[in-house]
């Protein structure tokens, strides 16, 4: 199969895809981030649009200055343009901003008044985000996958069935953040309101590469609760939004209590502000959600079906020319012609090879930033290893004893819009040292973190920012 060269005007957009890192040989080389799964850097438009913000940054609500009264301006105008990304309107929805989405999906956990009899049926799939939270309200259920990955649909709806009424909420991930699969998240939620529950996307991985449609609450396929990070979207400042049903936090009591959360306060007596101020107590993240909303408007620029073809162009290719390397196994869905209908996350094992020092031996010698482990996923990994649950639980003794140099993982590749061929074919050079055994450096292990380490080596990074 042919692959065209993908036109590099995306990448013209992101902060920081030229800078030079050093190399265990003493080399330089261009850095290329292959952990987007986790975070994306900054568009420029977000960094200058910052910059030029912070001349103006002022407290929001309530004051009267110009730059307050600017900086309360440019805060709500962040939250009507992520109203807008994923499809909300504010006669039905509210965008109540948050640190992250792992922050907005316990916030919802918290404002459900969930009984610890009441069922969140979720999947074997989810990030923890996605999981714990509930845990700690209701009792979770797993839907399961089969072995590539995939969510078991009749699974899903044999649980529906047999919990009935008792499922309070379903949350599933709009697309792994370890095999990149796609769920069908309307499909999914016009069950769960047919069965009575209120249905959670969690799009922090999907909305980045997707478009997202939270949908009419007259839809029987409406998403009730949507939960995005900006960090992941090209704008790192410390935001995310959990957009949702006005309905549902208009009633009860914020979670966290404090300033510009109430109307009016007695001694004797609260009377709580509607929402989303209700629910976003204390000075909020003002830059982070100027940042946000500037990296919507210039997604939207550039166009999500723009971005999702090319990011398929990379998966397509890398998944191609990885399936013929000896020794490389792939994880969840491996075939290249279906590469458009799945994000660009690819997680893999070398034969022979810890994830751990795969993941060292690309970053110190090739400089090549992935990641290895379980991704903040234990259970979908595991299970994509194949371990049955005594292998489960050996490693988990072991972790437990301090002791993760045998800890079950994979190491993952994963795309943004700014990635190009080029880069592919240097990591997969590079890959090719590994799986060859040719690498140059002696490596030494940490026991505690499992993490290698090249001999005699260490980088100088106070020297980047001039403080050595």
């Amino acid at each position: 199969m042919d692959y065209p060269n993908p036109s590099h005007g995306l990448r013209s957009r992101v902060v920081g895809t030229e800078i030079t890192v050093p190399l265990l040989d003493g080399s330089s080389a261009a850095y290329i981030n292959f952990d987007n799964a986790a975070s994306t850097p900054a568009l420029a438009t977000v960094r200058d649009g910052v910059d030029r913000f912070l001349d103006y940054y002022a407290s929001v609500h309530r004051g009267t200055g110009f730059k307050s009264q600017l900086a309360t301006w440019a805060y709500e105008q962040a939250r009507e343009a992520t109203l807008a990304f994923v499809g909300g309107h504010a006669e039905t929805h509210t965008c109540i901003f948050g640190k992250n989405t792992t922050e907005a999906i316990n916030k919802l956990a918290r404002r459900l008044d969930l009984r610890p009899d009441d069922i969140v049926l979720t999947t074997e799939m989810e990030h923890h985000s996605d999981d714990l939270p509930f845990r700690a309200a209701a009792r979770v259920v797993h839907v399961g996958v089969d072995a590539q990955g995939r969510l078991d649909e009749a699974d899903f709806d044999a649980q529906l069935r047999q919990h009935g009424r008792s499922v309070r909420l379903v949350a599933v991930t709009g697309a792994s953040n370890v095999t990149g699969l796609l769920n069908p998240i309307h499909e999914l939620a016009a069950k769960a309101h047919a069965a009575g529950a209120l249905f959670l996307a969690d799009c922090a991985q999907l909305a980045p590469h997707r478009a997202v449609d939270i949908g009419e609450l007259s839809d029987p396929g409406h998403l009730d609760f949507v939960a995005i990070s900006a960090h992941k979207m090209y704008a790192p400042y410390g935001t995310g939004a959990l957009v949702g049903r006005r309905d549902i936090f208009e009633a009860g009591e914020p979670d966290v209590r404090g300033g510009g959360t109430v109307e009016v306060v007695t001694v004797d007596s609260v009377a709580w502000a509607g929402p989303p101020d209700k629910d976003e107590a204390g000075s909020p993240n003002v830059v982070g959600a100027v940042a946000l909303a500037l990296a919507i408007r210039e997604l939207s620029a550039i166009g999500m079906p723009a971005i999702a073809r090319h990011e398929a162009e990379l998966t397509a290719y890398a998944l191609e020319r990885l399936a013929r390397m000896p020794g490389v196994r792939i994880f969840g869905d491996a075939e290249p012609q279906r590469a458009s209908e799945r994000l660009g996350v690819i997680p893999f094992c070398v034969d022979g090879v810890s994830h751990f020092l795969v993941a060292a031996i690309l970053g110190y010698e090739f400089g090549i930033g992935v990641r290895s482990g379980c991704f903040c996923a234990h259970p979908y990994v595991l299970r994509l290893l194949g371990l049955d649950h005594a292998q489960a639980e050996a490693a988990r003794a072991h972790i437990l004893a301090g002791d993760r140099r045998d800890m079950p993982g994979m190491t993952r590749i994963s795309f943004g819009m700014y990635n190009t061929l080029q880069e592919i074919d240097r990591f997969l050079d590079a890959l090719s040292v590994v799986t060859t055994g040719k690498q140059r450096g002696r490596y030494t292990q940490n026991a505690t973190t499992g993490e290698f380490r090249p001999d005699g080596w260490a980088p100088d990074f106070g020297a980047v920012f001039g403080s050595s």
